[in-house]
Order: structure tokens, then sequence, then C-alpha cells
């Protein structure tokens, strides 16, 4: 006889469904598994085995082929144990074919029948309910991050023969109950830092609320202990709060790589700051089966490149085009996934390979040109990309030793909130926009500048050489200057402020 149950396979940040149909003959013991599977899933038939045997329930001495439909779709990953399972024992009259109508099935299987937690349960969730399917059943660890995913009857199982004696109606397994509004309201102010902890720095601090303002790509540039990374390690806390929405893309990125650690939702915004020795891979995504890099782990959030002169140019000159286009296409043969890249990229570096030319405190030890060159490992389109160039001196001795605090994180987060939704209610398309991702015709509609703006931003142009793509993100910057002071109009201190903001364009000069 034979007999099916649907499961779903990875495929980038989203799962696609999967027939697993097994058909059960007489004949020689056999055991093949067919459509395309890789190592894993080939080892699926000595677990299923294992397991079927150790919980008590008997193992057909049979011809057993099992069919993983579409044929011409890679399946990857032990995820299918528990599908196998379950088709076998109908396929062999132990299970009525009617108990598996819209029911998807996901789970890997321990040798004594336990079920272990998967990666991807939320786009498997997700697929589930696209496909129109109205019960799930994953390990019981994956529940809670299943039922964010929509489908109507989500259903956690810790072994085999739990969920054997539910499918044949002596048994029951309890539904899964998610509130991801509460969920996502409990852990979203789970901060252990804050701005105000940063002494001094007022103006490193103005460019990073200006930043988080708008969404925009920045640089910070400064002696080693100047604060940098201290800055950029409080950037998520001024932020917006994440959508339910955000939340669920995050979620589902960090699913498939398998960074949940226990969590059902990704509720704060993700800072990813991976060293200056990993691979373009390791960076943009990839492997067998492909998984996604550090930037698409930072979706919705930030990721902050240290030392960026040090990271290897062909590394960072492959990360110009997602953080443009805020995706990700990486092609293998036989595979091509799409992961989402809306991120804020955050850099710090030093001025020159010693780290203290310009600074007062101590003497550069640098051969002569050694800081021209040390900036020149950064390419001109690159730079192009970063929309804020920011010095950030070292400390001097009264700012460093001061007792008074600095301005807390949730006052600037609420300025920052306040100038994201004028720019949503602007921009007024989905997505949630913000004014580093408008449009030409979005740039020329909503930053128009009077005659003294214009006057100010001509200057800036003819005096640091400024690009097209350095001048569009000069005006970018402005218009979310404007919306932090509340202001429908571009004025000539906006102008003049974001320019301000090409600390590098200006040493160039």
């Amino acid at each position: 006889m034979t007999a099916k149950v649907h499961s779903s396979v990875l495929a980038g940040v989203s799962a696609r469904p999967v027939e697993v149909e097994v058909d059960v003959a007489g004949g020689l013991p056999h055991f093949a598994i067919v459509g395309l599977p890789d190592g894993a899933v080939r080892e699926s038939k000595d677990r299923v085995r294992s397991a079927l045997i150790n919980s008590g329930l008997q193992f057909p001495a049979a011809r057993i082929t099992v069919n993983l439909a579409p044929a011409s779709l890679r399946k990857e990953g032990a995820s299918f144990d528990l599908a196998i399972a379950v088709a076998l024992l109908a396929a062999d009259t132990k299970m009525a074919a009617e108990s598996l109508r819209g029911l998807v099935v996901a789970g890997e299987l321990a040798l004594d029948g336990r079920l272990k937690g998967i990666q991807g349960a939320l786009p498997v969730a997700l697929a589930a309910r696209r496909a129109g399917r109205t019960r799930l059943i994953v390990p019981r660890e994956n529940g809670p991050e299943a039922g964010l995913g929509g489908v109507a009857s989500v259903l956690g199982a810790s072994t085999l023969a739990e969920v054997v004696a539910y499918l044949r109606g002596e048994g029951d397994l309890p539904p899964v109950r998610v509130d991801a509004q509460a969920l996502l309201a409990q852990e979203a102010s789970a901060h252990d830092v804050d701005l105000s902890e940063v002494r001094g720095q007022a103006a490193a601090k103005r460019a990073l609320e200006v930043a988080a303002a708008g969404g925009h790509n920045f640089l910070l540039v400064g002696p080693p202990g100047s604060g940098k990374t201290m800055l950029v390690r409080r950037l998520p806390t001024i932020l917006p709060a994440l959508t339910l929405e955000e939340a669920l893309e995050c979620t589902a990125v960090h699913s498939v790589a398998g960074l949940l650690d226990g969590r059902p939702l990704v509720a704060t915004r993700p800072l990813r700051a991976p060293h200056h020795t990993a691979t373009e891979a390791a960076l943009l995504g990839g492997g067998r089966p492909i998984r996604p890099g550090e930037v698409a782990l930072a979706h919705r959030g930030v990721l902050f490149l240290d030392e960026l002169p040090e990271f290897p140019i062909r590394t960072l000159e492959a990360l110009r085009q997602p953080i443009e286009d805020d995706r990700l296409v990486v092609s293998r043969v036989g595979q091509t996934c799409v992961f989402p890249t809306r991120v804020m990229l955050a850099c710090a570096m030093n001025p020159c390979p010693c780290g203290h030319a310009g600074d007062p405190t101590h003497s550069c030890s640098c051969p002569p040109l050694a800081a021209e060159r040390y900036r020149r490992r950064l390419s001109g389109p690159l730079l192009d990309r970063i929309d804020l160039h920011v010095e950030v001196p070292a400390l001097p001795r009264d700012e460093l030793l001061a007792s008074a605090p600095g301005e807390l994180s949730a006052a600037v987060r609420a300025r920052v909130s306040a100038a994201r939704a004028r720019q949503r209610a602007r921009l007024r398309r989905p997505g949630v926009p913000s004014n580093a991702s408008m449009r030409p015709r979005e740039i020329e509609e909503h930053c128009r500048l009077d005659a003294a703006a214009r006057r100010v931003l001509e200057v800036g142009i003819d005096k640091l050489g400024l690009s097209a793509r350095a001048h569009v993100r000069v005006l970018k910057v402005a218009r979310t200057i404007a919306d932090l002071a509340e202001r429908d109009v571009l004025l000539a201190a906006d102008v003049a402020e974001a320019l301000q903001y090409r600390t590098l364009d200006r040493r160039s000069a």
C-alpha cells in the first residue's frame, strides 16, 4: 500500500512544500529513499527503523520505497524523519489515512523515539499556512516558534509514540498557544546597555541619532579608546521597536541559521559584529545547504564592521549590492536562495595604522603617507554608500572624568521614533520605509531646497568633489535632520550639518 504525508524543505529563509510518499510492497526487505535526498535524508532510514522499534511499534519486513516530491528539488536535513515514520505506518495499515488530511509533519527522530528540535520551524509553519494546511506537528521545543506562523492548530510532541497515539485517536496532543504581541512587548526592551553610559562625544551622539532616525549607514573615525565601539553597541537601544512583522522576519532568518537559542521570537533589533577575518561566505551566506550570513542575520538591525580597513577588499566590495538593494541572491549549482538584507551598516576605523594620527595626546608612529594609504583601502563606491562619516576624537580628561550621566536612550528613541513616523506618513509605501531608502522621485519631491540651502549644497559639492551618489546621500541626511526638528522644509543649516558628516570627503579635498 501507499500513503502520503506533507512536510517542508528549507530554501533560504522560506520553506517549500514536500510530499513524503511511502510504498510498502512484498519482496525481500529493502529500504530506499528517492527524490534527490542528501546524506542526512538518506540516513533517515536507520533513524526511523530504530525509533519505531524502540517505541514499541512494528517495522515492516518488506520492500519500502520513500519518494520525496517534487523529485527535482534537493532535500536536505533530518526534519523528514517524523514524516517518513508516520507515512510508513500509514502505508503498512497501522494508521488510518483520513487522520493525515490537512496535516504537515516535521521533526528529527532520536534512536529511542524522542523528537529533536529542528531549524526553520517558523518558515515551515508559514509554508503550511500558505498551502492551506490546518494542522502542524513539530517537536515540542519548536512549538512556540511554530505557533507564530498562523496555522490553525500547532501541536507539539515529545516522542514518536505520542504522535502515533494522537493520529490513531488513542491520545491527545495539547495545541500550542502563543500571544505574539505580548511576547514582543515583553522582550522588546531587553537591553543591558544605555546611551547615557557614554561620556562626552556630543557630536558623535548627535550623528548616531541622525543615523538612527533615517536608517542611514555611518562610519566612525577616531583613535583607539575614543568610544566608537561603545557608541555602536548602544545603537539598537535608540532604534524604534520592531513591529510584529519585522520581528517575524528576523525570527525566520535566525531560525534557519539555528541561532534562536530557545527564544520563540527575536523581539529586539539584532546587532551582528563579525570579526575582520570573516570570510566572504560567512558575511554573505553560503555553504551546503545554503545558510544565511552575517548581513542577513542583521536584517532589520545593525551590521557592525569594526576595524573596517582590515577587512579584505573583495569582501567589502561584495557587500555593496546587498546594502543597496536590501536583498541578497546567493546562487550555487542547483540552488538559488534570496535573503533579506535591510540593515544599517555601522563601521568604525582608526585614522591610521597606529591609530593616533591627529590625536593631540599621542604622537603618530606611522611612516609618511601611511594614513592616506590606510584610508585608500576603502574604495570610493563603498564610501559613497555610507551616508555619514563622523570623527570621534579622544576624550579630554575633564569629559572622561565627568560624573554627570548623558541623555537616556529612551529619550533619544522617542525623537527617533517620531522622525520615523513622519517618514512613513510622507513616503506611504509598505516595508516600513525610511529616508535612507528614498527613491529618486521621492528625493525630488521631498528634498526641495530654497536658494540659501541650494547655495550651501553647491559650495559643498564644489569644495568636496562629491559624486552624484554622495550628493544624494547628503540630501537624504538633510531630510532626516529636518524631520528630527519637525520641519517640512529643508534649511541651509540642515544641508550644512549633512555636509559636516562627510569627514573622509573633507580630508580628501
